[in-house]
């Protein structure tokens, strides 16, 4: 097999569903203490995705500190799967 042919392979990522279901969990759970709170809960999670800081998320109930338990790329994953089942 050539070098060339090596590079040409697609590499597989896999997803654990039961990491999505708390991904969606904490999302929903966020998404309603921000917009409880008067924000926009699409802008204020973009801005925490795009940045990394968590000051874009409120710490009412708990908010701030549940997004983080959770890797940005799961996040981002939750969102893109649930987009593409729609």
């Amino acid at each position: 097999m050539a070098a060339d042919d090596i590079n040409d392979k697609t590499m597989r990522f896999k997803i654990q569903k039961e990491d999505i279901s708390e991904a969606g969990f904490v999302l929903k759970k966020v998404s309603k203490a921000l917009e409880e709170k008067g924000y926009n809960p699409i802008s204020q999670i973009v801005g925490y995705l795009l940045s990394g800081d968590p000051a874009y998320i409120t710490s009412y109930k708990d908010a701030r500190t549940m997004i983080r338990t959770i890797d940005r790329d799961e996040i981002i994953e939750e969102l893109l799967s649930s987009y593409l089942e729609d």
